[in-house]
């Protein structure tokens, strides 16, 4: 073959360079096509097992998978191009890698930001699908955690699209984190009522209500002398994933109301009293009204 391209007219020193190009070529897509299939092999099942083992999301275990799935891609291409001979193409594909990674952190902050932020909150659980939280003057139970965003519905059944990096930098108050909740409810009665007979109703009626644990047990303290009124501060304590706090002030103030009237129990409400008087007679018979 060799005399033949000689009698072509090609020059003897193409031929080698040919050959080992050729070599170089078939070295760097074998060792490509190896390491990529024994990484991919090993190290995505070991992430998936490594995740699994710690209990992370589902979302988190698949994040951690194509994660691995990609260094295993990267490496290959590295590795194989470093045993077939490929230096100057070596350190171009790590040049162009670190100008597309600050590229994109550039472009992408605010995403990136989001990403890292719903990995954080998938990983620490300061709140899980199904809680009622609020936030920055919002509030709205969850019902969605993904790695860039997070879905909740208010009680208007208005959902919320809320990026994980806001609530991730929020103070986040979740009403379902722990087994039990106080519920509490101001009643202000007139002065002069009966103290005692007051508080014994509010008791009772918190009581009644299906929800209210009795431990802790139910309290009524007075805790404010107003200008018009005597308040007492009722307090219930529920399960929050068991029991809605709502229903259960709801429930307490209207039967509360009507336990109040039958025991004429006055509900005060501010009023203002004018004293003095107002002479309105005309004291000069000469005074003319401005136009």
């Amino acid at each position: 073959m060799t005399a033949t391209l000689l009698q072509l007219g090609v020059p003897n020193g193409i031929i080698p360079a040919i050959i080992s190009f050729v070599l170089t070529v078939g070295m760097f897509a074998v060792s490509f096509v190896v390491l990529y299939l024994v990484g991919k092999t090993v190290l995505v099942p070991a992430t998936r097992r490594a995740l699994n083992a710690r209990e992370f999301s589902p979302a988190v275990v698949g994040l951690g998978e194509s994660i691995a799935g990609a260094l295993a891609l990267f490496g290959a291409v590295a590795v194989a191009a470093a045993v077939a001979g490929f230096p100057t193409i070596l350190a171009a594909f790590a040049t162009i890698t670190g100008a597309l990674a600050l590229g994109v952190a550039f472009a992408a902050g605010d995403i990136i930001e989001n990403f890292v932020a719903g990995i954080f909150i998938l990983k620490d659980k300061p709140f899980e699908v199904g809680d009622y939280i609020e936030w920055n003057g919002n509030g709205g139970t969850v019902r969605q955690i993904d790695l860039r965003v997070s879905k909740l519905d208010t009680w208007d059944n208005e959902q919320l699209t809320v990026p994980n990096g806001e609530l991730a930098n929020a103070v986040v108050k979740n009403t379902q984190a722990n087994e039990t909740r106080r519920v509490t409810v101001d009643f202000g009665v007139d002065y002069g009522s009966d103290v005692d007979r007051a508080r014994e109703i509010i008791l009772e009626e918190v009581a009644a209500i299906d929800g209210v644990l009795d431990e802790p047990a139910p309290s009524a303290p007075l805790t404010t002398l107003g200008d018009s009124a005597i308040v007492f501060n009722a307090r219930a304590w529920i399960n929050p994933q068991e029991t809605g706090a709502g229903g259960v002030k709801h429930q307490l103030t209207e039967s509360v109301m009507d336990r109040f009237d039958e025991a004429d129990i006055g509900f005060p409400y501010p009023h203002t009293e004018v004293v003095g008087s107002l002479d309105v007679n005309q004291t000069e018979t000469s005074a003319v009204a401005d136009d």
